[in-house]
């Protein structure tokens, strides 16, 4: 039986030449772990620490390293270890040490992502994965 692929869309925030908020639209858990080892290996090449504010189903040490990232550059916090989001996020981001902040929107509020995209006048990029609900179309499914 043949299935549709997913479809990610990316929502930027600042038409800026680097956006500083990009919305990554996933499916599945599936694809939203392959656009964040896209996106982990687009941070690892920048000047600078990588921050990853994740829930517990993300890559694993070994996934990573597989994938040729370097985990010396990133740092993992738990959702259930932080106390205070707004602060984390916006020291992060105006620190100066960070290149990107990845985060999930079940996470971080869409009035939050709005916010930190009037204020932030930072060079670090924050990026945040949130899962669209695909409804079944006619045209997107295919036959057998």
């Amino acid at each position: 039986m043949l299935q549709s692929i997913s479809v990610t869309r990316i929502k930027s925030y600042n038409a800026a030449s680097e956006p500083v908020v990009q919305v990554i639209h996933t499916e599945d858990e599936i694809s939203a772990s392959l656009e964040l080892l896209k996106v982990l290996h687009s941070c690892n090449q920048k000047q600078g620490w990588t921050l990853l504010i994740a829930p517990d189903n993300v890559p694993n040490k070994a996934m990573l390293q597989s994938c040729s990232i370097d985990s010396s550059k990133l740092l993992v916090i738990r959702q259930k270890h932080l106390v205070n989001l707004p602060y984390v996020l916006n020291s992060a981001l105006h620190n100066g040490n960070f290149a990107a902040v990845i985060t999930w929107t079940d996470i971080v509020s869409p009035s939050q992502l709005d916010a930190l995209a009037l204020t932030t006048q930072s060079k670090a990029q924050l990026y945040c994965f949130t899962r669209t609900r695909h409804t079944a179309t006619p045209d997107s499914l295919l036959m057998c």
